[in-house]
């Protein structure tokens, strides 16, 4: 057996645990608490000391001294070792935490007697040889009444080095500025592995030796990164996945963007390719609209806040712009991440490039208005800010090219104001009629697509039923219905007899005669294949997830792909049974 240093970790413990019973420190999810406290409830006294050579070395210092005749020197009841027992090589006569306090514990204990030296030196072997008599019992030369002094050659152990550091790094135990600034920290992000190697461990510590505060109010615990099927990276597996080559591959974004957007609170992250892939994509579709936009004149913003628009597509982007950076807020309050990256995505990707893009087309033609087209400029230059601001901190490197590439600013992005959620941004007329006509626009396309009408085709639309507002609407956005739809031309007569695709978005239906663009009757037969097809694959899915043997016995990548393919299933035959309706 060896000596070795111990903390008496329950100690420690009581106030650690008491805190985050008090909600003074938090776990998100909430339920890794109970890994915390099954540590610390059942904690043992902890072994700090380690035989290495590497690591912050024990703060502790020893002396051992011989007197005129060369024999060692004891404090008697020594709390290391018992002096009657002890021989030359095993003599320590007290502990103390500094060279100093070594040093002058010794010469006043042995004050009065002549001490010619006090030596420091490397280790107890040192100390005794540079201060031991030769074979034949004299005294080696200049080693009458030395002092030795040397300190404990262990080292620390790696958790108790890491847990001094949130207090550790900023000066202690000096009260410097960043001490008193930046401890303690509001949030900790960590792997749930190691709540009590590392989390448990800053807590105590940092309790005590910050006069009972807490390192952190918050212990956000992220999910594990595992390969695609769902199991631990392994070398000996062969499934590791190194990082490195997917940023070299897709870029930093795109690696960045797709963790972000699997970071699902209290679950492991499944990295795929595909889904990098199609992150890298994403990045790319943000590229092309800011071209769109300095093809056009649009480009960087002078304001902070939204400018004056007129045109509901402008006061429709504005609000927006508003919910989606409320959204945004209330993702990172909730710690989810998933959210953000999923809200930013949407609005990136349908409502600005699918939809805002497309609907203010128009307004850049030589025969446009000059005025809605200067207010246009103005405000789409302004969203895209926007978009560079909330989406830069999960994709930071084509934001801030994108950021300089449109205009010359003062700061870079990373140093812009955050956007502001003001609920006065949201146009109670606007909002509802631009989100009516994307509505009407993505269930005609979708029957279009769902009836193989040839895309070129322009179909005449019969309205029927529309309210006062309904109409109202359709007048206004007219233009961009026809173009956005290939409908032409609208009317609110009754549609001819014969076969017809019929949507209702709302009180109104809209009718799409397709007497001579499609055959009718093969359509349908079609459709009713498809549709049976999909119904036969759902009922066969959904009878063998409801079999507790093959739940039980299949392997769980298995009965995920299965559950996976029975919702798509699903929704494929409600899709084809809900085209088959709209064949009046």
């Amino acid at each position: 057996l060896t000596d070795q240093w111990y903390v008496d970790a329950a100690t420690l413990a009581k106030p650690a645990i008491d805190a985050v019973r008090s909600g003074a420190t938090k776990f998100v999810p909430a339920n890794w608490d109970k890994t915390y406290f099954n540590w610390m409830d059942n904690i043992q006294p902890w072994c700090v000391s380690r035989q290495l050579w590497w690591g912050h070395q024990i703060p502790a210092w020893y002396w051992f001294a011989k007197d005129e005749n060369g024999d060692p020197m004891f404090r008697p009841n020594s709390p290391i070792f018992d002096s009657e027992t002890a021989h030359t090589d095993t003599v320590i006569a007290n502990v103390f935490e500094t060279e100093a306090e070594a040093i002058a514990a010794a010469a006043e204990y042995y004050s009065g007697r002549s001490i010619s030296e006090v030596l420091v030196v490397q280790d107890r072997s040192d100390a005794i040889s540079r201060t031991s008599v030769d074979e034949s019992g004299n005294k080696s030369p200049g080693t009458e009444n030395q002092v030795a002094i040397w300190r404990d050659p262990d080292v620390l152990d790696t958790w108790f080095s890491s847990a001094l550091w949130p207090f550790g790094t900023l000066g202690w135990p000096e009260q410097s500025e960043a001490l008193k600034r930046y401890y303690p920290g509001s949030v900790l992000v960590t792997g749930f592995d190691i709540i009590f190697f590392w989390v448990a461990r800053m807590m105590m510590q940092g309790i005590h030796f910050m006069d009972g505060v807490p390192p952190f109010q918050t212990v956000y615990c992220h999910g594990l990164v595992r390969d695609s099927k769902g199991a631990k990276m392994s070398k000996s597996k062969g499934n590791t996945v190194d990082p490195l080559l997917l940023i070299d591959q897709y870029g930093a974004d795109a690696l960045r963007f797709t963790l972000t957007a699997m970071e699902s609170q209290g679950r492991d992250i499944k990295l795929d390719e595909k889904r990098v892939e199609g992150y890298r994509n994403f990045g790319t579709k943000l590229w092309n609209a800011a071209r769109f936009a300095q093809s056009n004149g649009i480009g960087a913003s002078q304001r902070i806040g939204p400018p004056e628009a007129s045109l509901p597509v402008n006061r429709w982007i504005i609000g927006e712009v508003a919910k989606t950076a409320q959204a945004l807020d209330l993702a990172v309050a909730e710690f989810r991440f998933d959210a953000y990256a999923d809200t930013i995505y949407q609005f990136v990707w349908s409502r600005f490039c699918d939809w805002y893009l497309e609907l203010i087309k128009p307004l850049f033609a030589e025969d446009a208005d000059a005025a809605g087209a200067a207010e246009t400029r103005l405000v789409a230059g302004w969203a895209l800010d926007q978009i560079l601001v909330m989406l830069h901190p999960v994709m930071p490197f084509i934001t801030e090219e994108l950021w300089h590439a449109l205009g010359t600013r003062p700061y870079d992005l990373i140093a812009a104001k955050w956007v502001e959620a003001d609920a006065k941004g949201i146009d109670a007329e606007a909002g509802p009629e631009i989100d009516w006509l994307i509505r009407v626009v993505s269930d005609i396309r979708a029957a279009r697509a769902e009836l193989n009408v040839p895309p070129g085709a322009k179909l005449p639309l019969h309205v029927r039923d529309a309210s006062g507002e309904t109409t109202a609407r359709m007048a206004r956005n007219l233009a961009a219905l026809q173009r956005m739809a290939r409908v032409q031309p609208v009317s609110h007569d009754p549609a001819p007899a014969g076969g017809a695709a019929q949507i209702v978005v709302g009180e109104a239906t809209y009718v799409l005669p397709l007497e001579g663009i499609i055959d009718l009757a093969a359509e349908r037969a079609r459709l009713e294949k498809a549709a049976a097809a999909a119904e036969k694959e759902r009922d066969a899915l959904a009878g063998r997830l409801g079999n507790p043997g093959f739940v039980e016995r299949a392997k769980p990548e298995a009965v995920e792909k299965a559950r996976g393919d029975l919702a798509d299933r699903t929704a494929e035959a409600e899709r084809l049974r809900a085209a088959l309706g709209r064949l009046g």
